[in-house]
């Protein structure tokens, strides 16, 4: 065909290039190549897109206009849009790949436009690099423009004869720069609205994932069982968009809510295939249709499913279901959706294990306190009860009495805390005894806010403290001294101090606490127990405090949350 006039190959080339776009936009339909668009391509996907934009490029020479001898074409937008997303190297291989197609099409030009689409993909790619991320239109168009003029240059300096160059060029070289600059523009604005799409969903998926484990997180920090499952089903069911949910652990089936519960009931036995290939390899599986659900009950709706492994450390406790029934498939989304709400099931129910490992290993130093009952402290009461028991025979009698209260409270097992009154009950018994044994060399003063008494604290956490200040403050000093007991109800918290003024402790017996290096044998362990348990229950931050000098006496001192109890109330004064 001959030359045609300027302002016709105008609509002539948008004609054409809008069979480019058009492809462009069904392409963004397509699952494959809006995952290879959406995520970070490895090299193997790479590879892919080179051929799929070269695909493109190739495509744009078909529906080209001949002018002069040559093929006025959108070659240029798959070479471009290639080095745009993919980089240097995605758009040269477009490029090499259609340049080498448009060479063997033949013509004067077929030598520069063939380097010019191999150039025109690595320039693209080039600007790609360096502004990934921020690719404004503007931009994009004007790298239209400017490698549209290059295709324009490369065509003077190469094809022949010049004068038949400079023709062609003066013809078609304002046509295919604007429109190819702008089918290029609308190519990347396409594929940008595919990234905002992918976006979208993806924040729906994580909005929904994120709302489902709110709700269920005070479920299953009670840990995963037929009660927890169903409630945690339930609400995955309300607000995912399926027939189905079930949650099975590794051998049957804990609750399913939805489409088939009438026989796909909790107790029974794991039926679907899929299932038990998930449960093996801890892989995420999807049943395409029926059979491969495998339920043996004539007219079962559920025909599709996800399902996600539940690991805990690495090990599959169990898998999460979403089913569809017959007409609707599993989508893309549902597979995220599942996969999102099976690894925060997981977390949770991991975090429950540790949960109760941390709360069995607190009744553990519990009991390891109750066990370490001093023998010389129950040979020492009863050698002073002996000592009395002919002149004073009522103290001798309340001192048995308060020595098998003391006893009685300090091998209670069924309760992990106690109110503050309890405590000091507690205390009171122990000190009657050792006061008896000291006499006036050991003083004791409370100094107890009234309605701090109701309030819980751990079992056994003051006593160790107060013999600790007895054992190794008070008693090592010729003329015995004081220990003072301060509880102070703050608003949200309960200060507790035990402050002796005996021989003190040798320096570094703060830093050994926190670093867990007590001794490992006499009150050190209680100590030692008392501080990793304040820890464990209140946080790391929440250990004791210990300050000491010799000769001046210790404070040791811990706050804890305030926790209220109904309880009456009693006076503690000393003495």
């Amino acid at each position: 065909m001959g030359g045609k006039p300027v302002d016709a190959l105008f609509w002539l080339l948008t004609e054409k290039v809008t069979m480019v776009i058009t492809l462009a936009y069904l392409l963004s339909r397509v699952k494959i190549f809006r995952r290879l668009l959406y995520k970070k391509a490895t090299v193997k996907e790479k590879v892919v897109l080179v051929g799929i934009f070269a695909m493109i490029s190739i495509f744009g020479n078909y529906p080209g206009i001949t002018v002069e001898g040559a093929i006025v074409n959108s070659r240029v937008v798959g070479a471009s849009v290639a080095g745009l997303l993919g980089g240097p190297w995605v758009g040269l291989g477009a490029g090499v790949i259609a340049g080498l197609h448009r060479y063997f099409l033949g013509g004067f030009t077929a030598v520069a436009c063939g380097l010019s689409t191999a150039l025109e993909g690595l320039v693209a790619g080039l600007i790609g690099y360096h502004f990934r991320g921020k690719l404004s239109l503007k931009l994009i168009f004007f790298t239209g423009v400017f490698i549209e003029f290059l295709q324009m240059v490369i065509v003077l300096l190469i094809a022949r004869p010049l004068d038949k160059a400079w023709l062609l060029v003066s013809i078609v070289g304002m046509p295919m720069i604007v429109v190819n600059s702008v089918a290029i523009t609308i190519f990347m604005v396409i594929v940008r609205n595919t990234f905002l799409e992918e976006e979208r969903l993806g924040a729906t998926k994580a909005q929904k994932a994120l709302l489902i484990a709110n709700r269920t997180l005070p479920i299953l920090r009670q840990g995963l069982n037929k009660e927890t499952a169903l409630q945690t089903v339930k609400i995955i069911f309300e607000m995912a968009d399926v027939a189905a949910v079930a949650i099975t652990d590794e051998k049957s089936v804990l609750a399913h809510v939805g489409v088939g519960e009438d026989h796909h009931q909790a107790g029974g036995p794991i039926q679907t295939r899929a299932t038990k290939v998930a449960l093996q390899q801890g892989l995420t599986q999807i049943a395409q249709a029926a059979e491969e659900i495998g339920c043996d009950r004539p007219g079962c709706q559920l025909n599709t499913a996800v399902i996600v492994p539940l690991k805990v450390k690495d090990k599959v406790a169990g898998v999460l279901k979403l089913y569809q029934i017959r007409g609707r498939k599993i989508s893309s989304l549902d597979v995220e959706l599942a996969g999102g709400i099976a690894a925060l099931i997981s977390t949770q129910i991991e975090l429950a294990d540790l949960n109760r490992q941390a709360e069995l290993l607190t009744r553990a130093e519990l009991r390891l306190l109750q066990s370490q009952i001093n023998p010389h402290f129950l040979f020492n009461a009863l050698n002073t009860v002996k000592s009395i028991c002919r002149q004073r025979p009522e103290q001798a009698r309340f001192l048995l009495g308060q020595l098998g209260e003391f006893f009685r409270k300090n091998l209670q097992t069924n309760r992990e805390f106690v109110t503050l009154k309890e405590e000091l009950e507690h205390i009171r018994a122990y000190l009657d005894i050792e006061q008896a044994r000291f006499g006036d060399k050991l003083k004791v003063e409370f100094d107890v806010d009234e309605e701090a008494l109701n309030c819980c604290l751990p079992q056994l956490l003051l006593q160790p403290l107060v013999e600790n200040a007895i054992k190794h403050g008070i008693y090592p000093k010729v003329k015995g001294g004081t220990v003072k007991i301060s509880i102070r109800a703050q608003e949200r918290e309960l200060a507790i101090t035990v402050k002796d003024d005996g021989v003190g402790m040798c320096p570094g017996w703060e830093e050994r606490l926190q670093a867990g290096t007590l001794a490992t044998s006499g009150l050190g362990i209680g100590l030692k127990n008392v501080n990793e348990r304040l820890k464990t229950i209140y946080g790391k931050d929440r250990g004791l405090g210990i300050t000491s000098k010799p000769g001046e006496g210790t404070k040791i001192s811990v706050t804890i949350a305030k926790a209220l109890n109904g309880g009456d109330q009693v006076d503690f004064r000393g003495n």
